[in-house]
């Protein structure tokens, strides 16, 4: 009996060993579920998180509050971030670097690099010759790119999210403005690659805030659309944004509710910060005009004391938002002097009257953009710090002429909110309610080509092509398919930004240039030679513009076929060859549509030429590889802006999913990847 009982304790030892072992490797797992939302404001940030037993919530910095200054401040061996950054800022002003995202992207001949310097001298930028931007330099040996504090920004919000969720997190929903275009929005996930950071999505902050306003309005979202105009003016810019809210009918779980962004407009200049600035202007000649004889310097070329104007700048316009006038003091200002003025709101208003005037420019691109008049929105919400000045609210209310303005929302944390709950959709380890986002690119993308063709035996010419990949206010993400039809060759094509006529002359010039890619082909010629009996159906190009609105060339292909007869006994070798190639190189599947992702529209569209004529038998495919849900009543898609009439003889060819039936003969495909480009 004894001998028995020894036997079976080592036995139990193991069960419980490896019970214990299990409950250990789950903990472990439930340790790292937790993900996060970054909404990165020009002034401040906002960050959310989301982990098993806690749902939304922001997240607290060191100081116990709910938003903390994007600042930072280098030195050769610290740094500092937050509001310990910007009690440095007065201390060493050239150290301590802010609103430095409006240099993200930004080539040094950019407006906004010169606007930068203008606005604070007191940072010196050195020209990078690699990359042809900008660089911080702190001190001869100290030098940074925006990108590289951009990271440790986001570095340092990871940490205040690990340090309130008690638990590691590499997973991140940030948010970023409507109108980033690729490089900006490259620059981005460069810096949070930088900071360890998994980006599930660069989602755009105004698709955030209304994400934000339909997840807790859910019950009130029907069959009818509800279209929600959002102002929202921050420090650094102000975006208009036209919403339509509707139920629809989805394939993978039925009615569900859905956003889809209808009409966008921008200001990238008008904000709280340049009425900071202007304060900053009108307090530095009160005190010049103090000391006006006493032979004393111009405060502007003191920079420390320009910072604590700014800040007081800063404060002085929060006060004003809600008193007709404030008395504005800084103690010791510049040479142990105090300064001491009092400030009215009208003298404000004065200072800022040609902001306030292109406060509905926004409204009336918006509006625009989304072919629909102010009496189709039912509601003007407001977002953003800045709206909270009376004047901007008086000459908003005026330009959109409804009784009211919308304040059921909390401005600050919207966008936050709305991002981290992407971010539980995104990641396997949340279950959420499914919510259709139908984000809409802001900025058009084309392909553009030029080919020899021989107009009448024995002339020849040039002929420049342009195919629309991704229309304006067009939804993604999604994926395209282009074919080109005419090249046995090598050569090579540009991917360039389509019509950017809605924006004006000084937008075109700090948006930078055009051009976005060339692409040059090698082995066309080869693979031609190496399948001379096929028949070619083209050189395929597969793009995709992901959910982060970031833009790739998948790859590229040259497709032929031959037909081969079926043999009832025998498989042929050439079918066998057909079927191993295509398993080998087949295209790519159509993606799971995600919960919370933007689908394409349904139907496979055509690109007219723009511009030039083909001769007759080019032809060039535009397709779309993915589906969008079926939807009951929702309002179609804008549609596709249209070009010059197609030419006779030239088709965009479509392709139906089912492709070819195949009765009595099989079709052998090759697909001849990896082209160098």
């Amino acid at each position: 009996m004894a001998v028995k009982v020894r036997r079976q304790r080592p036995r139990r030892r193991v069960c419980w060993a490896l019970v214990a072992v299990l409950l250990a490797d789950l903990l472990a797992l439930s340790d790292t579920l937790a993900v996060m939302s970054v909404d990165l404001g020009s002034e401040s940030m906002k960050v959310a998180i989301v982990k098993p037993g806690v749902p939304m919530e922001i997240v607290l910095n060191k100081e116990s509050r709910r938003k903390t200054p994007v600042i930072v401040t280098l030195k050769e061996n610290e740094r500092f971030f937050g509001d310990s950054a910007a009690s440095m800022a007065i201390k060493n002003p050239k150290a301590t670097l802010r609103y430095f995202q409006h240099l993200l992207g930004k080539q040094a001949d950019n407006p906004h690099v010169a606007l930068y310097q203008a606005r604070f001298p007191e940072h010196e930028l050195t020209f990078d010759p690699q990359r042809q931007t900008v660089h911080f330099q702190i001190s001869s040996q100290l030098q940074f790119s925006p990108e590289e504090v951009l990271g440790m920004v986001l570095n340092y919000s990871r940490s205040l999210a690990e340090d309130f969720a008690e638990q590691p997190i590499k997973d991140a929903v940030i948010t970023v403005p409507v109108f980033f275009n690729q490089a900006e929005r490259r620059a981005v996930l460069q810096a949070a690659r930088m900071a360890g950071l998994k980006v599930l999505q660069l989602i755009n902050d105004n698709t955030a805030t209304a994400l934000s306003y339909g997840v807790f309005r859910r019950k009130d979202i029907n069959t009818t659309a509800q279209n929600i105009m959002f102002y929202d003016m921050g420090s650094g810019s102000t975006v208009c944004t036209i919403v339509t809210y509707q139920m629809v009918k989805t394939k993978e779980a039925g009615m569900q509710p859905q956003l889809q962004i209808r009409g966008v407009g921008f200001d990238r200049t008008l904000g709280g910060l340049e009425m900071e600035l202007r304060l900053r202007e009108h307090l530095a000649g009160l005190f010049n005009e103090q000391r006006k004889g006493q032979r004393a310097k111009d405060v502007r070329e003191n920079p420390r004391a320009m910072a604590k104007l700014l800040r007081e700048a800063n404060r002085l316009k929060t006060v004003l938002s809600a008193n007709a006038d404030h008395m504005a003091q800084i103690e010791g200002l510049m040479d142990d002097v105090d300064f001491k003025a009092k400030v009215t709101r009208v003298e404000f208003e004065e200072l800022c009257a040609d902001l306030f005037e292109r406060v509905p420019g926004p409204v009336q691109q918006a509006l625009q953009s989304a072919e629909m008049s102010l009496d189709e929105v039912e509601q003007v919400i407001l977002v953003g710090g800045a709206t909270r000045v009376p004047k901007v609210q008086e000459v908003l209310l005026k330009a959109v002429g409804k009784e009211e303005l919308g304040k059921n929302i909390n401005a600050d944390e919207a966008a936050a909110m709305g991002a981290v709950y992407q971010a539980a959709a995104l990641s396997k380890a949340f279950k959420v309610k499914p919510f259709v986002v139908r984000d809409a690119v802001v900025y058009p993308i084309l392909v553009e080509f030029t080919r020899e063709v021989e107009e009448e035996p024995g002339i020849h010419s040039l002929k420049h092509n342009k195919r629309v990949l991704f229309s304006r206010m067009g939804p993604y993400p999604q994926r395209k398919v282009i074919t080109f039809n005419r090249y046995s060759h090598d050569f090579s094509f540009h991917i360039n930004y389509g019509d950017l006529g809605f924006l004006g002359p000084e937008d075109l010039r700090v948006f930078g240039s055009q051009n976005l890619t060339t692409v040059k082909l090698k082995g066309v010629g080869d693979s031609f030679k190496k399948y001379p009996d096929y028949e070619s159906k083209g050189i395929k190009a597969h793009f995709n513009l992901d959910e982060s609105g970031v833009l790739s060339l998948d790859r590229v292909e040259s497709v032929f076929e031959t037909l081969v007869e079926d043999s009832p006994e025998e498989e042929s070798t050439l079918t066998k060859l057909g079927n191993t190639i295509s398993s080998l190189f087949g295209g790519g599947t159509t993606p799971d549509a995600k919960e919370n992702g933007t689908d394409t529209v349904q139907e496979e569209e055509e690109s007219p030429a723009e511009g030039s004529k083909d001769e007759p038998g080019e032809q060039v495919e535009l397709k779309e590889e993915a589906e969008a849900p079926v939807e009951d009543g929702s309002q179609p898609p804008p549609p596709e802006p249209k070009g010059d009439a197609t030419p006779e003889g030239e088709k965009a060819t479509e392709k139906e999913n089912g492709d070819k039936s195949e009765a009595q003969a099989s079709v052998c495909r090759a697909l001849v990847t990896g082209f160098g480009f």
